[in-house]
């Protein structure tokens, strides 16, 4: 999906009050039956809280593509490192399908296997580690990984994508129509010691409609 057509996705969710603030201490919930939960923000809440940690696996060891790690921090409206968010990560597999999804849910057959589920920790950093997802067959769009984050006591939305700098499509017209909702979504590759690709998208938390402090 196109940087644009998010954030016109999210301005319109917003106006419906999908990302309206909880009370203090109150659970996140799922947005109203009325609102258009196409986009798959509900996917970030399918686990609870307690069983997740820092740190995650997305693909499993039998799927085919290059190793790659992602880790970042998370930080709040006063730039310091916010415990507590949950980021929700998926991505299409190195054939550019989001594929091999099981029936547990709705999200789980729409979004494939490549997915997953962190909550920062004290430091508030998360990562984790999968494999380099490869553009959609018609190569309409850059090769891409989806965000969503909880923070808590709010809904979820979304944040800009992670794409990869210098790589197919991410030129400068993509810099352009970045929304920056967290920050950028362009990072830069490059691998360690072990030859695994990594990257840092560390995501900086912002009002419902996107901006930042």
């Amino acid at each position: 999906m196109r940087p644009e057509a998010l954030l016109t996705r999210r301005t319109a969710l917003a106006g419906a009050g999908a990302f309206a603030a909880l009370p203090a201490g109150a659970q996140p919930r799922f947005p109203a039956p009325e609102v258009d939960n196409s986009a798959g923000l509900e996917a970030a809440l399918e686990r609870p809280v307690g069983t997740l940690k820092p740190k995650v696996r997305l693909a499993p060891a039998f799927e085919t593509g290059k190793a790659l790690t992602i880790n970042g921090t998370v930080f709040n409206l006063r730039g310091k490192p916010q415990p507590g968010v949950v980021v929700y990560a998926y991505h299409a597999n190195a054939d550019g399908l989001y594929a091999g999804g099981s029936p547990e849910t709705l999200w789980s057959q729409r979004h494939g296997r490549l997915r997953g589920w962190m909550v920062t920790g004290p430091d508030g950093r998360y990562a984790f580690e999968t494999i380099k997802p490869a553009p959609y067959p018609s190569f309409e769009v850059p090769a891409h990984i989806h965000m969503i984050v909880v923070e808590p006591g709010r809904e979820p939305y979304w944040v800009d994508q992670i794409v990869f700098a210098g790589e197919f499509k991410v030129d400068r017209q993509y810099h352009a129509s970045q929304a920056l909702v967290g920050g950028s979504g362009i990072i830069k590759l490059a691998p360690n010691e072990a030859g695994v690709l990594t990257g840092v998208r560390d995501i900086r938390l912002g009002n419902a409609r996107g901006t930042l402090a």
